[in-house]
């Protein structure tokens, strides 16, 4: 029976990709790839390309949008899902690639949900990626828990209030996609004191990687998509 593969193809770097992910991305019949703009390219299929045989593999690049009110985009999905049962049931395999993990605010849930409830039939394998977060821990130098502490993540947007709880609460507080939002959390940062405890990481693993521990110069610029800020109470 063929099976789709949610494979997650970690940050950036091709190197970051497990045996498994490799493995399999070689062997499927499709590939499928989300693009957040009908005419951009797929940031994970370009992280995979070198493991691709396009003479033999189909690729097929769906478009995914990335808007942060989600309503009406339930066509979008409904026709990428579709779009895979029907390579499933030509006895297909079908690799979806998504950066970082799967399971972890990846592209790749909005169809697993359909796949679930409108076509139980079909084989799903999920192939755990190194998540962004973990990849920009370590390119930083900045360790994300020891013993007892605790851990939030956030995405995207974040209310104050709410934002300032969380910092008081948790020993690190990891902030997914901070792009639009930075100058505001910056500056809750500096009513709590913490300004001076974060790094701000930009499209890891990547040729274009940056990383900045002077969170203070990046107030009012133009930042990454791509990109976050881990924030920690309490140095090592």
């Amino acid at each position: 029976m063929a099976v789709v593969y949610a494979v997650g193809v970690g940050p950036g770097d091709p190197e970051l990709l497990t045996r498994k992910a490799e493995r399999i991305l070689r062997s499927v019949d499709v590939i499928c790839a989300p693009t957040g703009a009908a005419e951009g390219g797929s940031y994970a299929l370009s992280i995979v390309e070198e493991f691709i045989d396009r003479s033999r593999q189909e690729v097929l690049v769906q478009l995914f949008p990335m808007v942060k009110d989600q309503q009406g985009l339930d066509p979008f999905w409904e026709e990428a899902a579709d779009q895979v049962a029907q390579r499933i049931a030509a006895g297909k395999d079908v690799a979806f690639v998504t950066i970082g993990d799967p399971f972890l605010y990846s592209t790749y849930l909005y169809i697993h949900r359909i796949f679930l409830a409108k076509y139980p039939e079909i084989k799903i394998e999920v192939v755990p990626g190194i998540s962004s977060i973990l990849a920009s821990s370590a390119v930083s130098g900045l360790p994300l828990g020891l013993g007892a502490e605790r851990i939030a993540i956030l995405p995207a947007t974040y209310e104050k209030d709410e934002l300032k709880r969380t910092l008081e609460e948790f020993d690190t507080v990891v902030l997914m996609k901070v792009n639009r939002v930075f100058d505001s959390v910056y500056a809750a940062l500096k009513e709590l004191g913490r300004d001076k405890g974060g790094v701000f990481v930009r499209r890891v693993g990547s040729a274009e990687e940056e990383v900045h521990h002077d969170l203070e110069a990046l107030v009012g610029q133009k930042l990454d998509y791509l990109s976050m800020l881990i924030v920690r109470k309490n140095p090592l």
